[in-house]
């Protein structure tokens, strides 16, 4: 898993700016998870203290009852919003093929944000987009 990860961290806006030292210390914090298609991988309502999940490889949906609102790929994330304020999963997200995760319990994302403060800018940009990306997939 280590080298796979640490190339894919470098990629994702939240991780390019760490050092390959630091890369390698959250791929040792993180776990790596495998989810079938079809799985719903956190569902909405759920308090799970596993916050953070960076796709590695595979696709899901994120879904708000029968509605999808977006798709994401390697590379890209979800989980983040309940790390960040305790509240239960704002939505479904379900594996729409083999998808492969690492994963990073609530604890350990604010551990990094707390030593590594720019991630907190990068995860703000990241949700705004996505509350616009919400906002007009719900008004449509």
């Amino acid at each position: 898993m280590a080298k796979n990860a640490i190339e894919l961290l470098k990629d994702v806006p939240l991780f390019s700016s760490f050092s390959e030292k630091h890369l390698q210390a959250v791929v040792r914090t993180a776990k790596e998870m495998e989810f079938p298609p079809g799985t719903a991988i956190v569902r909405e309502g759920d308090r799970s203290k596993v916050g953070f999940f960076l796709i590695l490889d595979g696709q899901v949906e994120v879904r708000k009852g029968t509605k999808v609102l977006s798709r994401l790929g390697a590379g890209q994330f979800f989980g983040e919003m309940a790390v960040l304020d305790g509240q239960p999963r704002s939505a479904d997200v379900v594996a729409v093929t083999p998808t492969k995760c690492l994963v990073l319990a609530s604890w350990d994302i604010k551990a990094l944000i707390t030593t590594y403060p720019d991630i907190a800018l990068e995860l703000i940009s990241e949700l705004t987009r996505r509350l616009r990306q919400t906002s007009m997939a719900l008004s449509e």
